[in-house]
């Protein structure tokens, strides 16, 4: 048993970090539910992410997995929206996406038993990590059915042409961050228009943990059942 989210119960599930090599030395936090994983949700962050367990064991949803990899250390923003985003460092952003995709996944496979179709596997991410998942969601829709997007950065912007086949995609913005709901409102157009099934939700919030914290079960939910 491991320490929930600030002002939550200890969790139920299991935290559980691995060193992979990928750029020196990168971790990924897992939160394993307390029963077998009906799906399973991938994502940057993970210094953040990983330790949401807790708001999905408190909601009716089925037992999720976060995988979650760790951002970069570097202090710069940019590092990691040059990792995050495919608009601004191509090779960077390639290695990245390599690692998560292909390294991650299969070690999540192997250490966990975890293979899951992509009607049960879903990429999320906040702010800038919104960006990775819909780069992520649009590039492997064979990998990632559903796209979880909250507060999405504008750095990463609808392309002219969006691939035939689409993953589900659950958007979100708040009242009180304009600029990152009026990103959330164009990817959802754009989505929309190429015949994609989405959903955008716009919510009395601001750019933060505890909005996102708030939404993250309900595009579980949404996704997988509840």
């Amino acid at each position: 048993m491991d320490s929930g989210p600030a002002g939550t119960d200890p969790i139920a599930g299991e935290l559980v970090t691995e060193t992979f090599e990928y750029d020196g030395g990168r971790q990924v936090t897992v939160y394993v539910p307390p029963a077998p994983p009906e799906a399973v949700v991938f994502a940057g962050d993970g210094q953040l992410i990983s330790q949401w367990g807790g708001y999905l064991e408190a909601a009716d949803v089925p037992p999720t997995m976060i995988v979650a990899a760790h951002r970069t250390d570097d202090p710069d923003e940019m590092a990691r929206i040059r990792e995050y985003s495919p608009s601004f460092d191509e090779q960077r952003f390639a290695a990245h996406e390599s690692f998560v995709v292909n390294d991650v996944r299969s070690w999540v496979s192997s250490r966990f038993s975890v293979a899951l179709p992509a009607e049960r596997t879903a990429v999320y991410g906040v702010s800038a990590g919104a960006e990775l998942a819909l780069a992520l969601g649009l590039r492997h829709p064979e990998v990632y059915g559903a796209i979880f997007a909250a507060s999405p950065g504008g750095g990463y912007r609808p392309p002219e042409e969006l691939p035939s086949r689409l993953p589900r995609t659950y958007l979100v913005g708040g009242t009180q961050e304009p600029w990152f709901l009026e990103n959330a409102t164009r990817w959802a157009d754009a989505l929309r228009d190429a015949g994609a099934d989405v959903v955008l939700t716009e919510r009395v919030g601001d750019h933060g943990d505890p909005f996102w914290q708030a939404e993250f079960p309900l595009m579980v939910g949404w996704a997988f059942g509840g």
